[in-house]
């Protein structure tokens, strides 16, 4: 039985990020989405809030467990078990980053290997910080988050105006 995660912030969560989930859940038994809590950053969402919304996205998914962790990824798979970080990436400037993490990540756990998934061309733009942006003036978020993740941003964004 092979395990994956899949560590990221997900704040908010996006197209882009459920699709790799989704095709992660394919290729692999277990998928372990970690939502990272990091003290270094002011996220939008509390944690319980990511980790909240990642499970409705994901509820038709039964390989699929969302979790969050603290620390570095490597340890966070380990933690469960897993042969496998998974990873996405939209463009060149991602891969960088990405191989240099999976190379630390090799050095500190050589048992466990990094998978890098492509996302698909009609989520290559998406981001969170994008879509937060969007939904700040009022934008349409139809094409980067499904309608509950959307309206969450939405409201949330209301209630920090007040």
């Amino acid at each position: 039985m092979i395990t994956a995660v899949y560590p990221g912030s997900f704040d908010p969560a996006t197209y882009g990020h459920l699709d790799i989930i989704r095709r992660a859940s394919v290729s692999f038994d277990r998928i372990i989405v970690g939502v990272l809590n990091n003290s270094a950053k002011s996220p939008l969402f509390s944690v319980e809030e990511r980790v909240n919304i990642l499970k409705e996205a994901t509820r038709d998914l039964d390989n699929v467990t969302i979790v969050s962790f603290n620390g570095l990824s490597v340890n966070f798979a380990r933690e469960h078990h897993a042969q496998v970080i998974v990873r996405g990436l939209r463009a060149v400037t991602d891969f960088e980053y990405e191989l240099q993490m999976a190379q630390t990540n090799r050095v500190l756990a050589p048992d466990v290997d990094t998978v890098f998934l492509t996302t698909r061309l009609e989520y290559a733009y998406v981001s969170s910080t994008i879509m937060k942006e969007v939904a700040k003036f009022g934008g349409d978020l139809k094409s980067f988050a499904p309608k509950e993740i959307a309206d969450a941003l939405v409201e949330k964004i209301k209630r920090d105006k007040c």
